[in-house]
C-alpha cells in the first residue's frame, strides 16, 4: 500500500495518507456518494431556506453526461479542440 503526502491546514502542514483513501473525484467519489447516500437513506434534511425538510434517500442521482464530441478551449482562449 502506497502513502501520499497532503498538505492540510492552509498549506501550513504535511500528513501522510494511505492512497485508497484519496476518493475525492472521479468516478472513486461518486462510488463514496451512492454509500453514503444509501447510509442515510432515512434521514432528513432542510430544504428551502430551512422552511421544508425530504427524505435524504428522495434526492434522484444526477447522471453523468458524455464529452465525446464537445469543443474544449485551448491556448488563452483562442483555440479549441474536439474531444
Amino acid at each position: 500500500m502506497a502513502k501520499r503526502k497532503i498538505r492540510t491546514g492552509r498549506g501550513t502542514r504535511i500528513i501522510e495518507v494511505d492512497d485508497n483513501d484519496s476518493a475525492w473525484a472521479g468516478n472513486d467519489f461518486k462510488k463514496l456518494q451512492e454509500e453514503r447516500k444509501k447510509a442515510f437513506a432515512d434521514k432528513y434534511i432542510t430544504v428551502g431556506r430551512g422552511t421544508g425538510k425530504i427524505k435524504f434517500g428522495d434526492i434522484a442521482s444526477t447522471p453523468i453526461k458524455s464529452t465525446k464530441g464537445m469543443w474544449v478551449s485551448s491556448g488563452r482562449g483562442t483555440g479549441k479542440r474536439k474531444l
